[in-house]
């Protein structure tokens, strides 16, 4: 599944979603003292182009716990309702539960950042 889901999900909205995070990630690196926010941004995007065949764990000290109370009240917010609601309307039908659970995990990625690694699934 990880190849053709990857394919449709591109063509059929991941390249949005992608394209979302790659607009907040050029965002915040207008600022200097952004930077490191938009190059999690980045990073994040390349998940959001091709989930299929990667999990993402959560984890952090106080540094992420603080940068993700400043994200959230940024940028995480609007990033993580879009989400939910694709995810809501991919689920409504039988064919489109695998990408709107893949929009779930974006959205809550969306929530909490920073601490998050991405991994290929083994």
């Amino acid at each position: 599944m990880g190849c053709l889901g990857n394919f449709l999900w591109f063509v059929f909205g991941g390249f949005f979603t992608g394209l979302s995070w790659c607009v907040a990630g050029m965002l915040w690196c207008i600022t200097i003292i952004g930077i490191p926010v938009g190059l999690q941004c980045f990073k994040l995007a390349s998940l959001c182009f091709f989930p299929f065949g990667k999990e993402v764990t959560y984890g952090g000290g106080f540094g992420s716990f603080l940068l993700n109370l400043i994200w959230l009240l940024l940028s995480g917010i609007p990033l993580a309702l879009s989400s939910v609601f694709w995810g809501c309307l991919l689920c409504v039908t039988v064919v489109g539960i695998p990408f709107g659970l893949q929009q779930f995990k974006i959205a809550k990625l969306a929530l909490m950042p920073f601490g998050a690694v991405v991994s290929e699934k083994p």
